[in-house]
Formats: C-alpha cells, sequence, structure tokens
C-alpha cells in the first residue's frame, strides 16, 4: 500500500513539473504578447500537422468560407517594424486558400512555410497554442524547406491510397482513407453528421482498433498468454519471441508515422509496445497494467492530452473493454446468448455505457443507436481495415493491384456507411441531453442505475421486452403516436414553421405524406428533422425565397431521403456563392430548378399559390427593388386546405413590402402572415394594416445577436390585432383549420 501510494505522488509531481514546463513554453517569447495585441508578422513556421479543413459555418444570412486549419511551430517572427527573433511557439494557421486550396492540402508535417499574416489570441484559456496566425491571402505557399524523407514517404503512402479509392462511389471513395490513416478531407458533411447521431466517428479518427487488427494478424489474438505470438502470422514467417516484438514494434512506429500521432493512435501504440515488449522478454501480459502505464508515460510526455477528449474517451473505451465487457459478456453468455453474438455486443454497451457521459459534455445529446449500430457495423471494420492496408502497402509499387484491394474493400466500407446513413435517418436517432456536468453526471448515475438493476429485470422477460418496445418506439417515433404524446402536428395541419435557429423553414400541407416546401433554413439536420416530425416523404415543389445562407443551407436535409420535384428560386442570384451551391446540391441530388415569375400560378393536392413578388419590368420600381437579395425575396400568397390563407413574405424589406402593395395583385387580407425577415424592425406599417393578420409568425433563432423580433414589430402586430408566435419560445409552430375554426400549436 506504502509502495503504491509512493507511485502515485512521484506520478502526481512528475505530471505536475512537466505540466508546468510545457505551459511556460506556451507563454515563452513574444509571440503572446503580439497576439494580445493583434499585431501583424512576417513568420517562418513549420508544420506539425495536416491541413483540415472546417465546415462552412452559416453566420447570419451570408456562410462563413470554409477554411484550412494547420498546426505549426513558429520559428522565426518579425513585425513590420520590430527585430527578427528566433522562437519555438506552437500556433494554429488559419488559411483562405481560395483557388490555391488544393497546394495548401498537399503541405506535409514537418515543411517549412514562409507567411505574413496577423496574430490573435487563442479561442479559450490554457490551450496549448499561444496564438491564432490568420494568413494573408490565398497565393500559393511559400516553402522554404522540405518535408522530412519519412514524413515524404508517409504522404506518399496517403497520396497513394487516395489515388486508389478515386474510382470508388462517393462513399467508399471518402471513408475508406478515413477509416485506414484518418484521412477525412474527401468526407462530405451529411455523411459525417451520420457517423456523429450513430456514435460511429470513432472509426474515422483511427481508433486503437486499426493497430489491434494490425496486430492480431502479427502476433495472435491478446487473450492467450505465451501461446498467443504463435497463432499469428509470426510462427508462419519462423520469427522468434524477440523477432516478433522487433516487427511489431517496427509496425508500431509506422502507423503512428502514416496514421498521425492522434491521441486514440498514440494510446494505441503506447499499449502494443509495452506488450509487445512483455513478448520480446518472455514476460507474461497484463492488458490493464499495459493500458496505465501507457497512460502515464504519455501524459508525462505530453500533459496536454490531459485535456483531449480524444485521449479520455479512447483510455476510457479501452477501460471498458477490458474490464466491464468480459462480465458482461460472460452474463450473457449464461443466459444463452451466443459466445461471438455476447462478446459484440457487451463490448459495444459497455464503451457505449462509459463515453456516453463524455459524449454529453461535448454534443448534449444521447445517441439511441449507437449500439445496435455499432453492432451492424463491426463485422465490417476487420476487412475493410485489412484491405485498405493493403491497398496502402503496395499502392506505391502496384497502383491497378491497389485498385483491386480497395475495390474490395468498398463492399465492406459501403456497408458501414449504409448503416451510419440508416441510423441516422431514424426520427429518434438523437435524444436532447441536459448540458455540461450536470447532464453526464445524471447519464453516469442513470447507467450505474441501469447495470445494476440489470441482473434482477432480466428474470422478468415481460419488464425486458416492455422496455425493448419503449426504446424501439423512442427510436421510430411513428407519427401517430407523437401527436399522442406532445399533440404536434396536429391531425389536421395546413402549414407548418419548422423551428431551425436563425433562419426560416416552412411546409404547406400537399396530401398524404406530401409537403411544399418554402426555404429550408440554415441547418440540414434541423429541416430534416421537422419533415420527419411531419411525416413528409414527398416533395413536389422547394421554394427558395432567396439565396441568403440562413434560407438555402439547410437544402440538403430538404432532400434527404425525399423524393423532390423541383426547386424554384429568386432570379436575382446574390450572394452567387450560396446561388452556387444551390445549383451544385440540386444537380447532385438530380432534382431541375426553375424561377419563380410574378403572376404564376400553381397548385399541389389541396394547396395553391401565386407569386406576388419580385416583378419584372425594365427600369420600373420592381426592378429597382430586387437588387438587393432581401428584398429579391420570392412572395407567396397561398390558399391552403379548408380556406386557410397566407401571406410568405420571405426577408422583404419595407420598400419592397410597399411596392407590393401598389400592384395589381395586391395581396389583401389572411389569416396568416409570415412576418418578414424574422421579425426585424423594418416593416411597412401600411402593409401590415392591409393583411391584418390573424396569426403573425415569427421565425427566429434563441438568444441571437440581432434582436429578432424587435419588440416594436411584435407590439404593432398585437396592435393590429394579431396572435404572435415565435419558434424561438414556441419551438415549431403548426397552424390547422381556417376562419373561427383557426388554431395553431406551438411545441416548446
Amino acid at each position: 500500500m506504502l509502495v503504491a501510494g509512493g507511485a502515485v505522488l512521484l506520478c502526481a509531481a512528475a505530471g505536475a513539473a512537466v505540466a508546468g514546463l510545457h505551459g511556460a513554453d506556451v507563454r515563452r517569447g513574444p509571440v503572446p504578447g503580439l497576439a494580445r495585441e493583434y499585431a501583424r508578422v512576417d513568420a517562418e513556421v513549420r508544420v506539425t500537422s495536416d491541413p483540415r479543413p472546417t465546415r462552412p459555418a452559416v453566420r447570419g444570412n451570408h456562410s462563413a468560407p470554409a477554411l484550412l486549419l494547420i498546426n505549426a511551430e513558429v520559428m522565426e517572427v518579425r513585425t513590420p517594424d520590430g527585430p527578427s527573433t528566433r522562437v519555438r511557439t506552437p500556433v494554429l494557421l488559419m488559411v483562405a486558400a481560395g483557388d490555391r486550396r488544393a497546394d495548401w492540402q498537399k503541405l506535409l508535417p514537418s515543411t517549412r512555410l514562409r507567411l505574413d499574416g496577423r496574430l490573435s489570441p487563442p479561442a479559450h484559456d490554457g490551450e496549448r497554442l499561444a496564438a491564432i496566425l490568420r494568413v494573408d491571402g490565398a497565393g500559393e505557399p511559400r516553402i522554404t524547406g522540405p518535408p522530412t524523407w519519412i514524413q515524404r514517404a508517409a504522404g506518399g503512402l496517403r497520396a497513394g491510397l487516395r489515388e486508389a479509392t478515386d474510382g470508388l462511389d462517393a462513399d467508399a471513395r471518402a471513408l475508406l482513407p478515413g477509416l485506414v490513416v484518418g484521412d477525412t478531407s474527401r468526407v462530405p458533411p451529411e455523411l459525417h453528421d451520420a457517423f456523429k447521431a450513430t456514435d460511429l466517428t470513432h472509426l474515422l479518427s483511427v481508433s486503437g482498433a486499426n493497430l489491434s487488427i494490425l496486430l492480431f494478424l502479427l502476433i495472435g489474438p491478446p487473450g492467450s498468454a505465451s501461446s498467443a505470438e504463435r497463432r499469428g502470422l509470426a510462427p508462419l514467417l519462423g520469427l522468434s519471441l524477440r523477432g516478433t516484438a522487433v516487427i511489431g514494434g517496427a509496425l508500431t512506429l509506422g502507423f503512428i508515422v502514416v496514421c498521425r500521432p492522434e491521441p486514440s493512435v498514440l494510446r494505441a501504440a503506447a499499449c502494443g509496445l509495452i506488450t509487445l515488449l512483455a513478448i520480446g522478454t518472455g514476460r507474461r501480459r497484463s492488458l490493464i497494467p499495459a493500458l496505465a502505464a501507457a497512460v502515464v508515460l504519455l501524459v508525462l510526455h505530453d500533459p496536454w492530452l490531459a485535456r483531449s477528449y480524444g485521449f479520455l474517451l479512447s483510455v476510457l473505451a479501452t477501460g471498458a473493454l477490458l474490464t466491464l465487457a468480459p462480465r458482461w459478456s460472460a452474463a450473457l453468455r449464461a443466459r444463452r446468448v451466443p459466445g461471438r453474438l455476447a462478446e459484440v455486443l457487451a463490448a459495444a454497451a459497455a464503451a457505449q455505457a462509459v463515453c456516453a457521459p463524455v459524449v454529453v459534455l461535448l454534443a448534449s445529446r444521447v445517441s439511441l443507436v449507437a449500439v445496435p449500430c455499432n453492432l451492424l457495423a463491426e463485422f465490417a471494420v476487420a476487412p475493410a481495415t485489412v484491405l485498405g492496408f493493403a491497398a496502402l502497402a503496395v499502392a506505391p509499387v502496384a497502383p491497378p493491384v491497389a485498385e483491386l484491394l480497395a475495390g474490395i474493400a468498398s463492399w465492406p466500407v459501403g456497408w458501414i456507411a449504409t448503416v451510419a446513413r440508416t441510423g441516422a435517418g431514424l426520427p429518434g436517432a438523437e435524444a436532447q441531453w441536459p448540458a455540461g456536468w450536470s447532464g453526464a453526471a445524471l447519464l453516469a448515475g442513470l447507467t450505474v442505475l441501469a447495470v445494476l438493476l440489470a441482473p434482477r429485470l432480466a428474470r422478468h422477460p415481460w419488464i425486458c421486452a416492455a422496455a425493448g418496445l419503449l426504446l424501439v418506439l423512442a427510436v421510430l417515433r411513428p407519427v401517430p403516436l407523437t401527436r399522442i404524446m406532445t399533440g404536434w402536428p396536429p391531425p389536421d395541419w395546413s402549414f407548418a414553421l419548422c423551428d431551425v435557429g436563425q433562419g426560416d423553414a416552412m411546409v404547406l400541407a400537399a396530401g398524404e405524406g406530401a409537403g411544399v416546401v418554402v426555404d429550408a433554413g440554415p441547418d440540414p439536420r434541423a429541416v430534416d428533422r421537422c419533415l420527419r416530425d411531419l411525416a413528409v416523404t414527398r416533395v413536389p415543389l422547394v421554394v427558395l425565397t432567396h439565396f441568403h445562407a440562413d434560407h438555402v443551407r439547410g437544402l440538403p436535409g430538404v432532400l434527404r431521403g425525399r423524393s423532390v420535384g423541383a426547386i424554384q428560386t429568386t432570379s436575382l442570384e446574390e450572394p452567387p456563392g450560396q446561388a452556387s451551391f444551390v445549383r451544385r446540391t440540386a444537380a447532385a441530388a438530380r432534382v431541375p430548378t426553375v424561377r419563380a415569375a410574378a403572376g404564376e400560378r400553381r397548385r399541389s393536392g389541396p394547396v395553391e399559390w401565386r407569386v406576388l413578388w419580385p416583378r419584372p419590368g425594365p427600369g420600373g420600381a420592381g426592378e429597382a427593388a430586387v437588387r438587393e437579395p432581401n428584398d429579391s425575396s420570392v412572395t407567396l400568397r397561398v390558399r391552403a386546405a379548408g380556406g386557410l390563407t397566407l401571406l410568405l413574405l420571405g426577408d422583404l424589406e419595407p420598400p419592397a413590402q410597399r411596392e407590393l402593395l401598389r400592384g395589381r395583385e395586391a395581396p389583401g387580407p389572411v389569416d396568416v402572415l409570415k412576418v418578414a425577415h424574422h421579425g426585424s424592425a423594418f416593416q411597412d406599417a401600411g402593409l401590415l394594416h392591409s393583411v391584418r393578420p390573424r396569426l403573425a409568425l415569427i421565425s427566429c433563432g434563441a438568444d441571437n445577436p440581432y434582436g429578432h423580433p424587435s419588440p416594436r414589430t411584435v407590439a404593432a402586430l398585437g396592435a393590429a390585432g394579431a396572435r404572435v408566435l415565435r419558434t424561438d419560445t414556441d419551438g415549431p409552430i403548426a397552424v390547422a383549420g381556417a376562419g373561427k375554426e383557426l388554431r395553431a400549436v406551438g411545441r416548446s
């Protein structure tokens, strides 16, 4: 006991000392002070990671451009009016690469660059970065020193695998490099979201399973002690115990270089090296002490790993597989569950049980399909990994063979992608959970309670069956049941305003399972969830009122798994980047696009509508009014089922609203008004007085930075006799009935 206590104190003291030294390194030199002053600098840097793209983020009505993020060390820094200083300070490069994006993405770790840019402090205190360096311009990177030979070799292998997958279908082309070496540069956002919703993202981060599979081939299953090394490829190759350890060590080091030293890779490599050391010395292996030793050594080497969620999740999952999974597997086998199924089920459940509370800290949600999706994907991981590594190895010398191996690997990879997309597509794939430490503690407590009660509940098959049925219903969320439970949507709904945050997305009921969608909001997941709640599987038409990001960026969510007839847009293609995004997305889904024209009348099932705006006419007021994206908003007057009338204004500003009243087809009184521009203060009082809505609906995000909706607008609508509902407080809103039977139902 005293020895153990002394060892703990010694490790704690060593960790504190090493952490203090590393923290001092970040604060040393002139770079942190220059970052606080947001100084412009000329710097020479050494790249320390692969470039990784960010996802385009919607900020207000525009989409922030995707950037490349590159970890680097500043080797020399100079301000415009100061001397040059030699340093060694970690920074994060942010590059808007533009047309030279491909050149920047080819950069390898250890490459030296000369850069001009502006420094700024890191986003959070206590990071391992001293500053963020935003690189000026989007020109070709100025390389002052090539990468090392080992990084060139690793980069060649990674590039060879990418080239071998070029001829595969989109999912396999994106996923195979990610499964094998963690190269996720080709994974589209919607597929990444599917992996995240099903808790399969560990497959894209080169988890320890990859290295385990390779070492399994060499030394056999780790469950055996002294004889395991004689059951792999080692005896077939005539390797001794020490030869096995040396070959395995070289394989492990090569794995780190090619797959990059990510936290999960380092954890798996450290455990593997300790196990190989035990093999080489003839000692009996014990994986739990190996895991503990690996964690201590890695944290002492790089104390920043102690702050890494990826490292924590990797360690927790491995610990659960070594401690909980064997016991749970034995318990399942005792209840006549087949051996292999019991092992896989216990492993997936144990990893999910210990990792879920940590995931809650990151995402405030719980995946209800994680265990079954991991079970279904598990048997495809090993063949995909082995074939992928084989393609990686032979690509430099035999590209046709690599392409053949990649083609075979695409079958299990395609299965994994299908599992992720199918699981994420279920209505109740994810459940919202309280955020922060309180939410994590609550989930951990419930998990412990469930584990303790499981043996007793297992003696009552009817209770287990009822619990399983409830879980299935929670995942499938059949619309009749959700209507009974929540009252939303009402069975006779005619119009729905989705809650998509700071943006617009609306649905007009167009028959059984059909809906006309007006705008798609900023987030594909939010609009997809709304359409699933409404049981909309067929979309005769998508109307995008204008091309601002908070109205169009969710378009992939509308198209996901649904039959879509056409996409109608405004005639003003501003901003051009978002207009191009809509065209690319429509073309990829093979959905035609058409332009709206004033006076146009359409009908789909019980709903019919007329386009009121924008009006054509050279030299007229209408033409002048559509030179701004907001004022080009397609405006619709709708008559829905039961005679319900609606006016959907998009983001029209007051000048266009006034012009709308002057036309021959002025909107007139309506039952429902979708208030323009998220209820901003800029509304035309004459239009509000003319349409005299009974219901005024506002789509806006909670705590948005624009102050939407404006209190002045809300007060004016109330004074005009309208009942005002808003998505930030009422959630999604469904409207049913007409006339005296008109009612609106929110789900706050």
